[in-house]
């Protein structure tokens, strides 16, 4: 390229729009090369019972504490509720990495954002800034993410999934123990529920992710963010609020199904006969057919 002058300029810097995946290309090169063992370094993924709750004067969020690496217990109390603002919680599950360093990315530019406009963060800020986030990524970025707080507009709960998609919802669960909790949710949630009740529904909820999914585990951790008052803080973390694999007392406080033995014969057979196969297959394409 030449400016009017005739003389040399620098080349033009590449296009920044649009999606990047160099990060992937890099990935595919590295598990093709057989220096490497054509391997890629195992992550660690969080089986999680992740969920959040509205109430009638602010948002309960509540968690799990099982990392697992595959079949493997990595952190037996690991923190999955993650500070976003003073008035915004977030609940991650997926990949440990993943939720640690996007939250915590997406709360640095929240607290830039309010030095710049001087007032509190909202809800929906941070919501946006996390799916944009995720969705330039289309979903390499695995964080499936639980956000809620209270602002000047009241409390609000919204899913964030790895691809960039939002729901609004009153009471919301994810993770592999999801299932589970929505279970508890859909039989005891109501309107207007008083502070008490969303915070025994929530834990109710976790504990049913814990004993129900093998990924999710350990202990209960509980955020309850309410709204702006001068007779109580506004954000209250319960660390380990519950800890159901621990001590005979707190075990007594979750009833598990008794185990049932049945007797051979307890199944009635109707009747019962054997048949030799005849049927030819084929096992491969242009190989002779065998019998059995």
């Amino acid at each position: 390229m030449t400016d009017f002058c005739g003389g040399a300029t620098a080349p033009e810097a590449p296009a920044t729009n649009g999606f990047s995946f160099d990060h992937t290309l890099r990935n595919s090169m590295m598990a093709a090369n057989p220096l490497l063992g054509g391997k890629l370094p195992k992550f660690t993924k969080t089986g999680t019972t992740i969920v959040g709750l509205v109430y009638k004067d602010g948002v309960v969020l509540g968690a799990d504490t099982r990392a697992t690496e595959g079949p493997i217990v990595a952190d037996k109390n690991c923190e999955k509720i993650h500070y976003m603002a003073p008035n915004i919680y977030c609940c991650g599950a997926g990949t440990a990495a993943d939720t640690e360093n996007v939250t915590g990315m997406i709360a640095s530019e929240l607290e830039l954002l309010r030095l710049r406009t001087k007032t509190d963060s909202r809800v929906v800020s941070a919501m946006t800034l996390l799916k944009k986030h995720l969705f330039n990524h289309q979903g390499h970025v695995s964080a499936a993410l639980v956000l809620g707080g209270c602002d000047v507009t009241g409390p609000h709960l919204y899913t964030i999934y790895p691809h960039g998609s939002t729901d609004k919802l009153p009471f919301v669960t994810m993770g592999s123990g999801s299932l589970a909790a929505m279970s508890v949710f859909e039989a005891g949630y109501k309107d207007d529920m008083d502070e008490e009740e969303a915070k025994e529904l929530v834990k109710a909820a976790i504990r049913s992710g814990i004993f129900n999914d093998l990924g999710s585990g350990s202990n209960v951790d509980i955020c309850v963010i309410r709204k702006k008052d001068d007779e109580r803080q506004q954000v209250e973390m319960f660390r380990n609020v519950e800890t159901p694999n621990e001590g005979d007392e707190l075990r007594a406080s979750v009833t598990r199904p008794a185990a049932r033995d049945f007797p051979r014969g307890a199944t009635a057979v109707i009747s019962s006969s054997f048949e030799k196969a005849t049927a030819a297959v084929v096992v491969a394409d242009g190989a002779e057919p065998m019998s059995l």
